[in-house]
């Protein structure tokens, strides 16, 4: 049985196209041509839709919802057969934005991966492209083929701007993106290849700009523009290490435009609500950090000179209590302002044999101190439940928390009890 004729290898420019179905079967429908691009190589399948023009039954248009290999053939699967039959003549159309953002950032890339090869001497051992952006993980293995280039130890975040902007000078020249067709190995070692061959027949090589000054010459089966200009920009992201390489973040086409403008329409809208230019946020950002922090050390003064003097008068408390149990109410206090208060009496004769309450009122919570002598955490595993609290610790302290100050003001009540 022949195989489809594959119309995206001959001109990756072909949207529309009339087909004949030569079988349909469970896993979808066989054409004698397409220019739907199968996935593989990294890049996502071709979509689109299908429409019966004769020899079945004419209808509305049948959307593609995927497209696979399958051995040499390509199968098109639709979300429904209606009206198709084997041998009916078809016309399909192709989701031109879907497949030329693909060509973008495939070639895209190409020419990025060629540029960390030519200065870094970095073979591409990984390539996905994402939904949010594209990755290549970059192994520093072979020497670079400029010559003015050493092989790094390193692909830092400047060394990735150099590469970056190399690989847009390549788009700015609208270098030619050629296609070449090999039988066999042989024939194709010939090319400048970045990258050893996989295969052995029916090889497909990339070329960006002429194989005598290629920007990037690889083997691959995607489709990509027929020049580098297409591509339009080229962006890093971020570049981190991963395993024994560099992981590189970027994008390519018109989706890095998209995320300049929302980046920028983002930054434009915080600066005007600084009061500030775009030059002169960063700036002001790093001023008012500075004011944070410097109002942060005050708070943490203040807050130790507030709990000197609440130390004080627990101190007056313990002296003249007369009960085993002394609360001592924190207006101001968080759960946590309370835990570093009484980390100064925690398993100290400080406690006088007592238990201590501090009550913060604005968690409605209580931090339980000892000096060992009473267990703290076992009085809160015992009673806490019976006014829907909650909490835990050990013997010189713990923590128990409720719904209300009612609730937690009967817990109290129950341990001075308790303990009298």
């Amino acid at each position: 049985m022949m195989s489809a004729t594959k119309l995206y290898q001959k001109d990756v420019y072909t949207k529309e196209w009339e087909a004949e179905v030569t079988r349909i079967t469970e896993q979808g429908i066989y054409l004698d041509q397409t220019a739907f691009f199968p996935e593989g190589g990294g890049q996502s399948c071709d979509l689109g839709t299908i429409q019966v023009l004769s020899g079945g039954k004419p209808g509305e248009l049948l959307p593609v919802t995927d497209v696979q290999e399958d051995g040499d053939d390509v199968v098109h699967r639709l979300a429904s057969l209606d009206g198709l039959h084997e041998g009916c003549r078809v016309r399909c159309n192709i989701d031109w934005p879907r497949r030329f953002d693909n060509m973008q950032r495939h070639c895209g890339e190409h020419i990025l991966s060629g540029i960390f090869y030519q200065e870094c001497g970095g073979v591409n051992r990984g390539f996905h492209m994402g939904d949010d952006y594209m990755t290549i993980d970059i192994s520093l293995e072979d020497e670079p083929t400029n010559p003015e280039a050493s092989r790094p130890e390193l692909i830092d975040w400047n060394m990735a701007l150099h590469c970056e902007r190399l690989a847009n000078e390549v788009v700015w020249s609208n270098a030619p993106v050629h296609v070449f067709r090999f039988d066999n190995r042989e024939d194709a070692e010939k090319m400048p290849l970045r990258k050893k061959l996989a295969f052995d027949e029916d090889i497909s090589i990339v070329c960006v700009g002429s194989p005598e000054h290629a920007a990037d010459c690889v083997a691959c089966c995607g489709t990509h523009p027929s020049t580098a200009g297409q591509v339009g920009l080229i962006k890093l992201y971020k570049v981190e290490k991963y395993k024994d390489m560099f992981r590189v973040y970027f994008e390519a086409g018109a989706r890095a435009l998209t995320d300049y403008e929302k980046k920028h329409d983002m930054l434009t809208e915080l600066s005007n609500s600084y009061s500030s230019s775009i030059e002169d946020f960063p700036d002001k950002v790093r001023g008012l950090e500075q004011r944070v922090a410097d109002t942060k050390g005050e708070l943490i003064k203040l807050k130790h000179a507030f709990t000197e003097i609440e130390c004080a008068a627990l101190d007056e408390e313990l002296a003249t209590a007369d009960t085993k149990v002394v609360v001592h109410a924190l207006e101001h206090f968080s759960m946590d302002d309370a835990f570093n208060m009484a980390k100064s009496y925690m398993g100290k004769d400080r406690c006088k044999g007592k238990l201590i309450l501090l009550y913060s009122k604005p968690s409605t919570s209580y931090v339980l101190v000892s000096d060992g002598e009473i267990h703290c955490g076992s009085l809160v595993k015992e009673y806490a439940n019976f006014y829907q609290g909650k909490g835990g610790g050990n013997d010189v302290s713990a923590r128990a928390i409720f719904t209300s100050e009612e609730n937690a003001s009967l817990f109290a009540d129950l341990l001075t009890k308790h303990l009298t």
